[in-house]
């Protein structure tokens, strides 16, 4: 892209990363938070405004857009590029406070919110391959957001540059902005006949090069404690205290090993990220993860056997222990059919770049389309240190990410 398109590119991140879009996870509706659609909102102009096609917002809050075919072969399969625009739940989103720091120093940056987050090349090493580059951080209360509107503000980049220069060959490209994401409901309520692509990537990555094609499998356990609840004062031999049976069997879990403080790796592991209640009745949500479907079963089922064994020593108790499916490893798919992540290789050996895949310790959109029969690896954005206050992402990183997809579109197109 020429500076002009980095610089629209540049400042249309920093215009998203302000609006909030946190997903929630204990919400009911679709999509979790409305405030999601704040930015779809925007983008659905900006679409309109550079002159996509078959531009709409769904009901269940993904945002459509075509960017038609340059090359009319009937042969050519159409591809979608996505990205999420909810942020995670875990940091606070709201009131982002972008700052650019032109021209990287080298030297750490001390974020001006709150001066005890600094980044640090000594403890972030992966800065001091940025040096002379944009980084854009946040203020220090909130996080940056770059996971996933980097991945956004790629894709437009990526479109405007594509309308902008119909000489450029290609297929019909789909866009597609999904809600939900962190929460891991990203495609569940997607139609596709809605995304109507044949091929898809997700712009969802981390360092330049990057393509991901073998993501966790994920479960969820949702434990729920009732005791017996009476008057404190007379309680003795009546009570049965939902608290302390819902603290033994998470002690009764693995401490030292099958935690993700314990793991990494291709190591699976059993994360207890949620719990409360009162002395009647208690809960804990649990994510279970593993790149093997036996060991995913595996943590399902001691999660169960521990379940079962806390009931079995307070029969007054009623303990219930709720599994259900989130994603699937893609790998599962994309290794019957590689095309998707070898053009991604090449596209990305154009930019002067070494592309390179590891397995990631998460999930992405990519995993639940590939599952749904649309192969789509994930490709890199630049964002680093996501989900916190030391989140950052270099222009460039980005800017590379979006000369990648234009001439993913090419490849497919066979040119």
């Amino acid at each position: 892209m020429n500076p002009n398109s980095i610089n629209l590119m540049r400042d249309r991140f920093l215009n998203y990363v302000q609006i909030d879009t946190q997903s929630d996870e204990a919400s009911a509706e679709i999509p979790s938070t409305a405030k999601q659609l704040d930015l779809q909102r925007v983008l659905q102009a900006e679409l309109e405004e550079m002159g996509a096609s078959d531009i709409f917002l769904s009901e269940y809050g993904c945002l459509f857009a075509t960017i038609p075919a340059t090359v009319q072969d009937k042969e050519i399969p159409a591809v979608a590029f996505l990205a999420h625009v909810d942020t995670a739940p875990a940091y606070s989103g709201t009131g982002v406070k972008p700052l650019l720091h032109s021209n990287y120093s080298g030297e750490p940056i001390t974020l001006p919110d709150d001066p005890t987050k600094v980044l640090s090349p000594d403890t972030i090493p992966e800065l001091k391959n940025h040096i002379g580059e944009e980084i854009i951080t946040a203020s220090g209360l909130t996080l940056l957001g770059a996971d996933d509107k980097a991945g956004v503000a790629i894709i437009m980049a990526m479109a405007q540059e594509l309308i902008d220069n119909p000489e450029i060959p290609h297929g019909d490209i789909r866009i597609c902005f999904t809600a939900d994401e962190e929460i891991g409901r990203g495609v569940r309520h997607l139609k596709l006949e809605d995304l109507n692509a044949d091929v898809a990537y997700t712009l969802d990555g981390a360092n330049a090069g990057e393509i991901v094609y073998e993501t966790f499998s994920a479960d969820k356990a949702y434990v729920k404690v009732t005791g017996v609840s009476t008057h404190p004062g007379t309680a003795k031999g009546e009570m049965v205290n939902a608290l302390h049976l819902l603290a033994k069997i998470i002690d009764g879990l693995p401490q030292e090993t099958r935690t993700p403080e314990t793991t990494d790796g291709r190591d699976g592991f059993i994360h207890v990220y949620q719990s409360g209640g009162t002395a009647a009745e208690a809960d804990a949500h649990f994510i279970l993860r593993d790149f093997e479907l036996d060991g995913l079963e595996s943590h399902g089922a001691l999660i169960k056997e521990v379940c079962a064994a806390v009931q079995q020593s307070e029969p007054r108790a009623q303990i219930s222990c709720e599994i259900t499916s989130q994603y699937r490893n893609m790998r599962y798919w994309l290794e019957d059919d590689m095309r998707p992540v070898d053009l991604a290789r090449q596209a990305i050996e154009s930019m002067d770049l070494t592309p390179f895949s590891h397995p990631i310790r998460g999930g992405t959109d990519g995993s639940g389309l590939t599952q749904m029969g649309i192969p789509t690896p994930n490709l890199f954005t630049g964002m680093q240190n996501i989900h916190g206050p030391l989140e950052w992402v270099s222009v460039q990183d980005m800017a590379k990410a979006a000369d990648t997809c234009i001439k993913l579109a090419q490849l497919w197109a066979g040119k």
